[in-house]
């Protein structure tokens, strides 16, 4: 069956759905924007992509049709008769279930595929936790295209410098190399939201820089950035602040620095250093 935004629309209705804040539900009905990224996810046929929050299947649709297989998970158990009748394939798994509940890994096992794939609409009110999820769960996900408020995705491809960066954003640069791909406005979505959104690809790094220590490089970019308007001196003032002057210096930097000023490398140097 071919998706449509006028058939979404009439199967929400036919089923009486209620949409519900508390899940994030805004479904998209431009089936430009789907088609968009469905192309720049370059999905293929050794694929096994990971939807999480299918909503009415408007993507899912999409992705059936590229992938080797779709993986779905959604929390909301009354779009169950609408995603049965808006989305129709053999390659397709929905659990009903939180995402971030769920022992993915264990999920995917039974699958045989040559590249992993997020491919989402998120939920804005647990997209980091998602991201973060992916991350720490070592799924080791190739590459992940998520739609994410607007405000949101600008922090995490934010570069040193930019008023949006943050230790998230050198967290996920770790792991990483992130780019937007396109704007989506608010006025592509059922019910519209308050904000406009962004569409982000995560594309994962092959070589990783060597951390001594995953832990302390983790803590050190979190008390970075704990005062985002103090200096490195007074954020890291439990921390050798000699070693770190060193560092600092060979960038030309001094302790008065600001996180946001400090690219992931500099990090990284100055955690191995410690």
């Amino acid at each position: 069956m071919e998706y449509s935004p006028k058939k979404m629309t009439e199967n929400l209705e036919l089923n009486d759905f209620n949409f519900k804040k508390k899940f994030g539900q805004n479904f998209i009905i431009d089936e430009n924007i789907i088609n968009s990224i469905i192309e720049k996810s370059q999905i293929d046929k050794d694929t096994l992509v990971i939807e999480i929050g299918p909503g009415a299947g408007s993507l899912t649709n999409k992705l059936v049709k590229k992938a080797k297989n779709v993986l779905c998970y959604e929390i909301d158990e009354k779009l169950k008769p609408i995603l049965e009748n808006n989305v129709r394939s053999d390659n397709l798994e929905i659990i009903y279930k939180d995402f971030l509940t769920c022992n993915v890994k264990e999920d995917i096992k039974k699958y045989k595929y040559n590249k992993l794939y997020v491919v989402s609409n998120l939920p804005y009110y647990i997209t980091t936790p998602i991201i973060i999820k992916l991350i720490e769960d070592n799924l080791f996900v190739d590459k992940i295209v998520v739609m994410v408020q607007k405000e949101v995705g600008d922090r995490f491809k934010a570069e040193p410098g930019s008023k949006n960066y943050s230790s998230l954003s050198v967290y996920l640069k770790y792991y990483y190399d992130i780019k937007k791909i396109m704007d989506v406005s608010k006025n592509v979505f059922m019910p519209k939201p308050n904000v406009d959104s962004i569409v982000v690809e995560f594309k994962r790094k092959e070589n990783l820089i060597k951390l001594k220590d995953e832990q302390l490089f983790f803590k050190l970019i979190r008390d970075s950035f704990k005062q985002k308007r103090k200096t490195i001196k007074n954020n890291l003032k439990d921390y050798n602040l000699k070693t770190i002057e060193n560092i600092l210096k060979k960038y030309g930097f001094d302790l008065n620095a600001r996180a946001e000023q400090l690219s992931l490398e500099i990090f990284i140097e100055i955690s191995n250093n410690l």
